[in-house]
């Protein structure tokens, strides 16, 4: 059998890499699990070695996650069968800046470049599905995409001043700003439906 640059090597690398990136989703995922390194190689099936050599830091960690998380939201939005109303697009997207707060916090350790980066991928993502609810008179006319990053930086101030911004309050400061995070959501989602029909 031959393991040559495009033989088995290289499709086992693959099956690594995203057994990796899903491992590290899980574990960003729960409040209680501290990114580690080793636990997320021993969720994810593979050598510490293995890990290492597909990401050398947590820093390249991150950026695969969110690189595979705005991935799986325009897999969605490009899926077939019916489109998901942008206003429940934004919902998923808001409530997992609030379930993943590791991956928050790792992407405040990149470079404001790299940042940025990412947020203008998110918003272009996300533009066509809200310029489509403004054509139907589902979200206000005058939403404008890059307002988006304003609702995200919004939602990062509540957890934030909740205590949901770090890993340092209890169980009761977690629930308190989860609790505050989600009726934050449905108060900004509220505030972008368009009314005017209703008048």
């Amino acid at each position: 059998m031959p393991y040559g640059p495009r033989g088995p090597r290289r499709s086992d690398a693959r099956r690594n890499r995203m057994a990796i990136i899903q491992a590290a989703v899980d574990v960003m995922s729960d409040p209680r699990a501290p990114v580690m390194m080793p636990e997320i190689a021993r969720r994810a099936g593979v050598g510490q070695a293995t890990l290492y050599r597909h990401f050398p830091d947590r820093n390249a960690l991150a950026e695969a996650v969110i690189g595979y998380e705005i991935s799986r939201l325009e897999a969605c939005i490009d899926g077939p069968g019916e489109p998901v109303p942008f206003l429940d697009l934004l919902r998923e997207v808001l409530r997992t800046q609030v379930m993943m707060r590791s991956l928050v916090a790792l992407t405040y350790r990149l470079d404001p470049r790299t940042r940025e980066r990412y947020e203008r991928r998110m918003i272009t993502v996300l533009a066509g599905p809200l310029r489509r609810a403004q054509e139907r008179r589902e979200v206000r006319g005058d939403v404008r995409a890059r307002d988006l990053a304003l609702l995200f930086g919004m939602l990062e101030g509540v957890m934030r001043s909740s205590g949901g911004g770090s890993r340092g309050g209890g169980d009761a400061d977690a629930a308190t700003a989860h609790a505050d995070a989600c009726r934050s959501i449905e108060l900004m989602l509220d505030g972008l439906t368009d009314r005017s029909s209703a008048v």
